[in-house]
């Protein structure tokens, strides 16, 4: 690999080196068809070798995206994969990270395991891909499982010489973001290699078209991580804080958070903001997808104060802070008051969890005050989301009608459009159009009878109705 900013040469790159050119001699002297790998390189298709390589000799990429905000399992540790990414130590750190469960790295992955016992039961079916230095470009994982198997081998294909890491992580992206691949990165490991790209300077466009996804979908990620860094650095209590991999399993709720959050601030930036304060604290507090819909802009006002302890209410109590603009020595009106409280409520409730996530960490009595506060917290909500779901239902079966007769309605002016395109191409159908409207005619009459015995003081629009119908009669 050449010298470039990056991580580095590990302390067996030259051996690896001659091991390398050794085997692809080889591979070139051996008679019959030679096993080849397809990958993007620098933007265009590169057939590349593929030879064996002993499991023992070759490197966990210390900046594979697969198990990037699984680093911060264990801080320490952390640090110093950072500061010597090749020692026993540190690639000890990576191997366990790549067979642990994404959201609790303490656990095994069960798709690990999977993947362990396809290899022991039908072998390696795809190669992996190395630098000639022998650091795993793609395969790390299969390295992991076949390394606890006790295989001695594993083929892998070989970048070229002028490989840097830019290039190591460009490759590892194009292949790891095929739909066919094993094992798929987390949603928070996705998220970050999403932002990192963006960090280089590309478009949204050209992020969008390397992750197969929608330019919107692109956007709405950067958006949950933007939120998700405001939560980690809010959360911090002393030396403790919450992770980016504490909100691994909670991929669709914020994807509708985004959607719902879009949607009201089209309406009012500040309820919006309100509202997605409140919503990030029932994710942090764990409640399930159904509940968290439920919390609409006016839910703390409307369903939650009331129920807030004392302790909480004061505890979340905040004024909303002047801005001051550099460089002038003034400072303007900060944030809506009913932002600033919502936003002081989830800070309760994050320090809370990521003292309650610390471990042996923190103190005993910082486990029980965050404990006591959790709990509170989320007995209140939980008594606030009763009657905010009474109240939805309600609202759902008030509007059923109403919707009903919004759809037939875009359905009509469909129709219009399919008259007119039939009527150039005189391809309608006009005995059926007849009999569709008298079955229309007979639909009508119906809405108005039912309608003249719900509605005891008709407006505008069922007067009119109930007019057609006495007419028609």
């Amino acid at each position: 690999m050449s010298k470039d900013t990056g991580f580095g040469r590990p302390p067996g790159a030259e051996d690896n080196q001659v091991l390398v050119q050794q085997r692809l001699k080889e591979a070139g002297q051996t008679p019959g068809a030679r096993e080849t790998l397809t990958v993007e390189w620098r933007g265009q298709p590169h057939h590349v070798e593929v030879i064996n390589m002993p499991v023992a000799a070759l490197y966990y990429n210390p900046g594979t995206h697969r198990i990037r905000a699984q680093r911060s399992h264990e801080p320490a540790r952390d640090r110093e994969l950072t500061e010597d990414p090749w020692s026993a130590s540190s690639q000890d750190y990576l191997h366990h990270l790549l067979g642990a469960l994404p959201a609790d790295p303490s656990r095994e992955d069960p798709d690990f395991l999977s993947l362990a016992e396809s290899l022991r039961d039908f072998g390696q079916t795809d190669p992996g891909l190395i630098t000639r230095d022998g650091v795993l470009v793609n395969g790390n994982t299969r390295r992991a499982a076949l390394k606890n198997l006790g295989v001695a081998y594993i083929r892998v294909g070989v970048l070229p010489e002028s490989c840097t890491w830019a290039d190591v992580n460009a490759v590892e992206l194009s292949l790891q973001l095929r739909k066919d691949h094993r094992r798929e990165y987390s949603y928070i490991n996705r998220l970050l290699a999403v932002d990192e790209q963006r960090a280089l300077g590309r478009p949204v466009a050209d992020i969008a078209r390397e992750f197969r996804i929608r330019p919107a979908t692109c956007e709405e990620d950067l958006w949950v991580l933007a939120c998700l860094r405001d939560l980690v650095e809010r959360s911090r209590e002393g030396e403790l804080q919450l992770r980016l991999l504490d909100f691994e399993q909670h991929q669709e709720k914020l994807r509708e958070l985004h959607r719902r959050y879009v949607k009201q601030a089209t309406v009012n930036r500040d309820t919006a903001d309100a509202m997605k304060e409140m919503r990030l604290a029932a994710i942090v507090l764990g409640f399930s997808k159904t509940d968290v819909r439920l919390i609409e802009p006016d839910f703390k006002a409307r369903y939650l104060d009331q129920r807030l302890p004392g302790f909480l209410q004061a505890a979340a109590s905040a004024a909303p802070a002047p801005v001051a603009i550099p460089g002038l020595g003034r400072s303007v009106k900060g944030a809506d008051p009913k932002v600033a409280v919502a936003q002081a409520f989830t800070d309760v409730i994050l320090r809370a969890k990521a003292v309650d996530s610390a471990g042996e960490a923190a103190t005993a009595s910082q486990v029980s005050e965050a404990a006591r506060t959790f709990s509170a917290a989320r007995e209140a909500v939980e008594n606030a989301l009763e009657p905010a779901g009474k109240d939805a239902r309600l609202r759902k079966r008030k509007q059923a009608a109403p919707d009903r007769i919004n759809d037939a309605c875009q359905d009509l002016e469909q129709c219009v459009t399919d008259l007119v395109m039939a009527r150039a191409s005189r391809s309608l159908d006009e005995e059926a159009f007849d009999e569709a409207v008298l079955k229309l005619r007979d639909s009508l009459g119906k809405l108005a009878a039912e309608s003249a015995r719900s509605i005891p003081a008709p407006g505008d629009g069922v007067a009119w109705l109930l007019e057609a119908l006495r007419r028609e009669d």
